[in-house]
């Protein structure tokens, strides 16, 4: 399928325009004035913007935060920091998965697993040295999944690296865990690849409770036939059987994961056309084109639409079985994977983007109508948010779906300036379970942590915001934001060079105090971040209220009728039993009733559904 190239929109960084809460008039016969609002209620963000600027340093850079609180700022661990030389590649931490009380960080020498418990002090327990790039890191049930790609990588963990071209002693692909107990990892099983794994995904079947699947994405050369059986890296009209243009599907018995195997290697991408991409910016081509003159080489080409074809390769793949699709970012392209056949994924729809250069990962929105798309142009390593860098480069592109169908919306990018010793681009986010909205944390790598609303897809806007200052104001320094995961009640983000940190939401004007606890009551026993689960609230009166402070938001019922529905929310939460169901039974049907002629009535049917659930819980 030919992907359509789209145009580019211009979007201001401008941010929510709609009122604030609504509330109760009153008049004082002693007093007209009115107190101020608090500065956090403000819908105006900062400004200036606290970002710009901010003074270097490693541990000690200053810092910016806007609707959200630190938790806690944990250091890497002994055998994963490097104190001479800070931001050294081989100790990059990378991505996280969780399961229980445990984050499990990535790092490109191994990876640490981190009791958070008590969220306010992050314990250690374990740090397992396994060199390999980049080490993605997985977690299902006892098991957990890490992937290598690295030419030094080997069988067994070993610091020594593989020094030969051709070598039996080297791990190119995903290793497996046994993590029953957790301070105690077992490695018990490996599945070599032909291009290695940079990233992975693990796929659940609802229809198969014996396996659980991984679909593995290398964007490495092909390694020798001689080293893995089987490899090649020729053109589809040459080798059918080629490593190019596809992924590896592995399969996993539960009862005996040392079986794992490669079951499939379906040609998601094959056919498709070089998509146009856009050149670097005037300045950046002619620094290039000056490097190349000093080395002695020709300039190199622009970028454009030559070439043998599309994309050989995905870079990472986000799946939803709740839909029966998957997003694929495969680096000229996005494509909209149908996976109801968990083993055989088949490509239904793909999109490509001028303004793009390297398409990254993929968010599907909870109801399955979106899905976002990161661009990591520069690969993660340049700096890519400067004032001389258009928005809609390194930035999200926002689709709706629609019978398998991507219709492009709008591009998102962290609004801040940041400076050219600051690597900055779209990296790795998810959905912030927040009822009705569809609100985002991500990754900016050394632009920080941003939380966007993306319910309107063509006018997404920051809520929220973290960052630090470069590592060092005179030079590059590799550092920032890998990952940024709500988990239960807290945002984890992995940094690169400074640790671990979590991060809690605070009330301001664009989210309440009901919507954080609603969003609090969502809880996951395990979660990888490229495994979307569909969002669940368990009926509460947060959930309600949650609705009601929608509704005075955005103006979607009358100011007295709201008052009155708190009211009596608040009047049942006082009540026990019956009394208390009848109530809310009341307060629903009423909701119902009036749905229709309410300037939001969607947003009323969902209050109107809150409280009968709520009601329906009561015995």
């Amino acid at each position: 399928m030919k992907g359509v190239p789209i145009l580019s929109l211009s979007l201001a960084a401008g941010l929510l325009t709609a009122g604030g809460c609504a509330s109760s008039s009153s008049s004082s016969a002693s007093s007209s004035s009115t107190a101020p609002a608090p500065s956090y209620m403000s819908i105006s963000p900062p400004s200036p913007d606290p970002r710009v600027g901010l003074g270097a340093g490693w541990m000690n850079a200053q810092e910016a935060i806007w609707n959200l609180r630190v938790v806690s700022k944990t250091p890497p661990s002994e055998k994963f920091i490097n104190l001479s030389t800070p931001g050294d590649r081989r100790l990059v931490n990378s991505d996280l998965s969780f399961t229980g009380n445990y984050v499990f960080q990535g790092n490109y020498s191994g990876y640490q697993v981190w009791d958070i418990a008590n969220p306010n002090r992050p314990t250690l327990r374990a740090s397992y040295v396994c060199p390999g790039s980049q080490s993605d890191v997985s977690v299902f049930k006892n098991l957990l999944f890490v992937s290598g790609e690295a030419t030094s990588g080997r069988l067994d963990c070993g610091l020594q690296g593989v020094t030969d071209t051709v070598s039996h002693e080297r791990l190119r692909g995903i290793r497996i865990f046994d993590i029953t107990d957790v301070g105690n990892p077992k490695y018990i099983a490996n599945v070599q690849t032909c291009r290695g794994s940079h990233t992975h995904t693990v796929v659940t079947d609802p229809n198969d409770k014996a396996n659980v699947y991984v679909y593995v994405s290398g964007s490495a050369q092909v390694r020798s036939s001689s080293e893995l059986a089987g490899c090649s890296g020729g053109q589809p009209d040459q080798d059918p059987n080629t490593a190019l243009f596809r992924i590896e599907v592995i399969k996993v018995p539960l009862a005996h994961p040392e079986l794992a195997a490669i079951v499939s290697s379906p040609r998601i991408f094959q056919d498709l056309d070089a998509p146009v991409r856009h050149a670097e910016s005037a300045a950046d081509q002619a620094a290039a084109a000056a490097r190349q003159a000093a080395a002695g080489r020709p300039a190199a080409a622009r970028p454009g639409a030559a070439g043998r074809g599309g994309p050989t390769q995905c870079h990472d793949i986000t799946v939803y079985p709740a839909i029966g699709l998957a997003g694929g970012a495969c680096a000229g392209y996005g494509l909209l994977l149908d996976i109801r056949d968990v083993a055989h994924p088949k490509r239904v729809g793909a999109v490509a983007d001028s303004n793009f250069s390297f398409w990254h990962s993929a968010t599907f929105n909870n109801d399955g109508t979106k899905v976002l798309f990161s661009d990591e142009w520069g690969g993660g390593s340049q700096p890519r948010c400067r004032s001389t860098d258009k928005y809609e480069w390194g930035a999200d592109a926002i689709f709706t779906l629609s019978d398998n169908k991507m219709a492009f919306k709008s591009y998102y990018k962290m609004p801040a300036v940041q400076t050219v010793n600051e690597n900055c681009v779209a990296h790795n986010g998810t959905l912030i379970p927040i009822p009705g909205r569809d609100v985002m944390v991500q990754s900016w790598y050394q632009g920080g942590i941003s939380v966007f609303d993306w319910t309107d897809a063509s006018h997404p806007k920051e809520i929220a915001y973290f960052d630090r200052g470069p590592m060092d104001a005179t030079k590059f320094v590799d550092a920032g934001y890998w990952s940024s995961y709500w988990y239960n009640g807290y945002i984890v983000g992995s940094e690169i060079a400074r640790g671990l940190d979590l991060f809690e939401l605070t009330p301001s004007a664009f989210l309440s105090q009901n919507e954080i606890d609603a969003a609090k009551s969502v809880r996951f026993e395990y979660f990888n971040a490229q495994e979307q689960p569909k969002l669940i609230w368990p009926a509460s009166f947060a959930l309600a209220r949650s609705y009601v402070d929608q509704l005075g938001r955005n103006q979607g019922l009358s100011a007295s009728r709201l008052t009155t529905v708190s009211r009596d929310l608040d009047r049942a939460e006082k009540l026990l039993g019956s009394e208390r169901r009848a109530v809310l039974e009341g307060v629903s049907a009423e909701l119902g009733r009036e749905a229709g002629a309410a300037s939001d009535g969607a947003k009323v049917r969902l209050l109107s559904g809150a409280i009968r659930d709520l009601a329906a819980v009561q015995r």
